[in-house]
């Protein structure tokens, strides 16, 4: 065991225990008579050890339980107490412990007010397995009507733990839990029982009873949908639950049912807004984050938490404050516009005292405001970034760098504010962060690169970090020579050479390096060989080694050399081995290609840890890493940094985590998709020729939730095959579904031709199988078919027989007929991302094509919603900050995309809105491809 000073200083006797001495002293449980005051001593250290880790080897655990066991023949209530403590921790390393089953059941019965009663139900849970289970049945039923709620709540705490066990047994106590949910207990109260002294200590009424039965209740039915609904609604009912914890559970289960289910959402949303209204503080919080964290939640829907939350903000109490505006910055992330409502009670808030209600105010004004309130916030935002802590300057900076990419006009003055803090004194992750910030600056806000470089150079002159150096010197190769004066950047590199340690000079050598290779002006080619010949002299063998090479390669000046130094474009005929020599040079980056590195990195992973003995005797097959371009990747990259703090459901142990998605970041995950479902569709035999998934479209739901059998479609696109993966979930009970496909009839039978189609052999209930029916392009790779697809599900059903549990030999065939759904122009569209939008446009519309659409969009309710729908059904990348409308009347939003065969499409929609006739818009799409312009705008139309 280890003890910080002040514990070794300590004279308490009970801190510094050893295994050894106590398992010496346990004779003392041999002696006659029994002395329950040291004996409890003894105990106590004894589940000291335990509780700290200490483990006992088996033999000596065995010998203090059968030791501890003799204690039973003493009456002494808290000696007795002691003693169930002790054996249901030793209960995992003794040998024989169910000896005792009989004696501890007894003492599970005993008076009233016995205060061993609750010890006594969790060592009899702990000590039996699951052949006994049933044997202690009545017992646990009893214990858990019991009228004492400390007996009552280890009874249901201790049913959790058989669940795992002996799920079918625990689930007959239904019944006893209901009751147990339904009720509160009170005792009068209880003898601690103390030798030589007898004490009676009141146990108030006590409602924590509800919040353990209404958890068991929901672990008991967790897979039955119908059940928890039922549970939800009657102990949702005012007044049926008294317990705040237990609300707060059913606050979490109510959400969960809401998202899983949209016929749900409406009943649950009702009970979370009388929620709201509840008199506990933790309740009205609980209800106003699942309300915020629901997904595709309306502005008439959380217009009431955001309402509750405003008037927290006016508490007395800064614990109540920092709560609510805590829910509204999260939620401000992405929908800034429904939080807007209490700008003037968070401006209030940006002078309190208490720094952290303070940060969280400022931050949250900067997600919710207008470019107008930028730069007032942030003078006020540099009063006090000294007096907080490097956490919450962390919070700040992220919170800027979204407002950047939101608002690139804005970017001079947040980048002279991050500049400034970048001098202050802080630890690595602030200062990381800010050079994070000013490194997606330099990415997605063209503008802004000299003056970041800038910022960044000043910087590494006095730079204690290590890590940053390295990663400013290598964005100062790739970007300085494409700057207009890049002379100025070689000083700032080559005094890190001369200042700096081994890693950075190195670091600092690949940088000047990039200079050199493919400069067009002698002088500075010269000056750059100068420089490196220089370092040809330094300690360490890594420099000189660079230096070396890269006066080898200015000497070569061939396409090789250019593109291994400078990251050139990879060539689609290129072997991708020699690609991946090209990655590993510098960190995996090129400038118009690069790996799916997320892809890349689970395929090593299951490499190099596959149990699989023979899987090392063929190399890492490279070409099977789909290669995407430098566009998409930084289309996914600014999606995920704007929503990267956008909250998610995570009720604990409720069901899966959801996260909350929104319309840009939708359309902004297309390559991702493509992504996940690569590895699945390769493992594949009849699709092995069809190459890389270029496209995975979001799944498709083809059936309600609630209907007997659940499909949904995934769209893949290859380049001359089309793949519809169909999951398929039968809810039948009792009801097995053998031989299932789909029958996908497309409306355009010209232009696509059925391949095959592989069936899923078997559906048990509740299991989701896979069926894909695979179509061949009839004109070939370069077309992009669109077409409207009816499906049947065909298949054979066989019951369960009920005394065997195996289907029945014979079945019947049966047919079920599930939605459309449209193969449209969207679908061969992927995200990308630029700097200039207005420059794209008109290259692209000087050589391509294009087409316009006026629609009415009278069931959107505002500019915000047609922002995020129209961005997710074009499947194009928003950009220039058009993804945050600033007006609520009028917005232009700029798209960006490239299609599967690498054509650009532009486009560009003019949005306007009436309370009378929703919004009225204009779709401009341009494309360098032909026709694929009108397929874009069909898609919508």
């Amino acid at each position: 065991m280890s003890y910080g000073k002040k514990d070794e200083d300590a004279d308490t006797g009970l801190v510094k225990v050893d295994r050894t001495q106590v398992f010496q002293e346990a004779r003392l449980f041999n002696s006659s008579p029994i002395q329950p005051r040291k004996c409890r001593i003894l105990l106590t250290k004894i589940a000291l050890l335990l509780y700290t880790g200490e483990k006992f080897p088996t033999n000596e655990a065995t010998t203090l339980f059968f030791g501890i066991s003799k204690l039973f023949q003493n009456k002494d209530a808290s000696l007795r107490q002691m003693v169930h403590l002790v054996i249901k921790e030793l209960a995992s390393s003794a040998e024989d412990i169910i000896m005792v089953t009989s004696t501890i059941m007894k003492d599970t019965g005993g008076s009233t007010d016995a205060i061993y009663r609750p010890n006594a139900i969790r060592a009899l849970c702990r000590i039996i397995d699951a052949t006994t289970v049933q044997s202690i049945e009545r017992v646990m039923k009893t214990a858990i009507v019991d009228k004492n709620p400390s007996v009552s709540s280890a009874a249901l705490v201790s049913s959790y733990h058989l669940l795992p066990i002996a799920r079918d047994v625990v689930k007959r106590w239904q019944s006893e839990t209901q009751e147990a949910a339904a009720s509160t207990k009170s005792s009068g109260g209880f003898s601690l029982g103390f030798s030589g002294s007898s004490a009676s200590i009141p146990v108030n009424n006590s409602t924590m009873t509800q919040y353990h039965a209404i958890g068991l209740l929901y672990q008991m039915r967790m897979h039955d949908r119908m059940a928890l609904v039922k549970m939800v609604q009657q102990f949702g009912a005012a007044g049926a639950v008294k317990n705040p914890a237990a609300i707060v559970m059913l606050v979490r289960l109510a959400a969960q049912l809401a998202e899983e289910d949209a016929n749900l959402r409406k009943p649950m949303m009702q009970l979370l807004d009388g929620w709201l209204r509840h008199k506990s503080e933790m309740v009205n919080f609980e209800a106003a984050k699942a309300i915020c964290d629901m997904r595709d939640v309306t502005d008439a829907e959380v217009a009431q938490a955001v309402h509750v939350l405003q008037l927290f903000l006016t508490s007395p109490r800064a614990v109540t404050k920092f709560a609510a505006l805590r829910i509204l910055h999260s939620f401000a992330s992405f929908k800034p516009q429904a939080v807007s409502v209490c700008n003037q009670d968070i401006e209030l808030l940006i002078s309190n005292s208490n720094r952290s209600i303070a940060t969280f105010a400022i931050t949250t004004l900067l997600k919710t405001g207008n470019e107008a309130s930028v730069d007032r916030l942030m003078k006020q935002i540099s009063g006090f970034m000294s007096e907080i802590t490097d956490e919450f300057k962390i919070t700040i900076v992220e919170a800027i760098r979204t407002l950047c990419l939101k608002f690139p006009s804005k970017q001079a003055g947040m980048l002279q504010f991050l500049g400034g803090i970048l001098r202050d004194e802080g630890g690595y992750e602030f200062k990381r962060a800010v050079v994070e910030s000013m490194f997606d600056l330099i990415k997605f806000v063209p503008d802004s690169k000299e003056d970041a470089l800038a910022h960044l150079c000043e910087f590494i002159e006095d730079c204690e970090f290590t890590k940053l150096a390295v990663r400013i010197l290598h964005l100062l190769g790739l970007e300085g020579p494409k700057t207009s004066h890049p002379t100025k950047y070689i000083r700032y590199i080559y005094n890190r050479v001369v200042l700096e340690n081994a890693t950075v000079r190195a670091a600092a050598v690949t940088a000047l390096a990039k200079f050199g290779v493919g400069q067009k002006d002698p002088e500075v080619k010269r000056s750059v060989e100068v420089l490196l010949t220089r370092c040809l002299d330094d300690v360490d063998d890594e420099v000189r080694d660079r230096a070396a090479l890269n006066l080898r390669l200015m000497k070569e000046e061939d396409e090789l050399a250019t593109r291994f130094v400078k990251n050139g474009k990879l060539p689609q005929s290129e072997p991708n081995w020699i690609a991946l020599q090209h990655h590993i040079a510098d960190g995996f980056f090129f400038a118009d290609n690069m790996f799916a590195l997320p892809y890349f990195e689970h395929q090593l992973v299951m490499y190099v840890t596959s149990d699989d003995k023979s899987t090392f005797d063929a190399p890492f097959d490279l070409s099977k890493i789909p290669v995407v371009t430098r566009e998409q990747a930084d289309a996914e990259d600014r999606t995920k940094k704007l929503t990267a703090s956008t909250p998610s459901l995570k009720p604990p142990k409720v069901g899966p985590a959801k996260a909350a998605q929104t319309g840009a970041e939708a359309a902004a995950s297309a390559s991702a998709a493509a992504q996940k479902y690569a590895q699945e569709l390769l493992q594949i035999p009849e699709m092995s020729e069809f190459g890389s998934v270029l496209k995975s479209s979001a799944p498709v739901e083809l059936t309600e939730a609630e209907t007997e059998y659940v499909v949904s479609v995934v769209k893949h696109i290859f380049k001359e095959h089309i793949v519809l993966q169909y999951d398929v979930k039968n809810t039948l009970p009792a009801t097995v579904l053998e031989n299932v496909s789909v029958v996908a009839t497309p409306s355009n039978e010209e232009e696509l031709e059925e391949v095959f189609i592989i069936q899923a052999e078997k559906l048990e209930t509740d299991a989701p199988g896979k069926v894909y029916v695979a179509f061949k392009k009839v004109n070939g790779e370069g077309s992009l078919p669109i077409s409207t697809f009816s499906n049947v599900l065909r298949f054979t059903s066989k019951e369960i027989d009920p005394t065997t549990n195996e289907p029945e030999e014979q079945g019947y065939d049966d047919e079920y007929e599930v939605a459309e759904f449209d193969l449209a122009g969207s679908d061969y569209v992927v995200p990308a991302f630029a700097g200039n939008f207005a420059h794209i446009w008109e290259q692209v519309g000087a050589t391509g094509e294009e087409a316009e659409e006026t629609l009415q969009l009278s069931s959107v309710k505002s500019i915000a919603d047609a922002t995020e729908q129209l961005a997710k059904t074009l499947c194009l990348q928003p950009l220039e900050g058009t993804d945050i409308p600033v007006s609520q009347t009028t917005h232009t939003l700029k798209l960006l995309g490239k299609t599967v065969n690498g054509g650009r499409v532009v486009a560009n929609v003019r949005m306007a809105y009436s309370s009378k006739s929703g919004v009225t818009t204009k779709i401009t799409v341009r494309s360098e491809e032909e026709g694929v312009a009108a397929l874009v705008v069909g898609s919508v139309a």
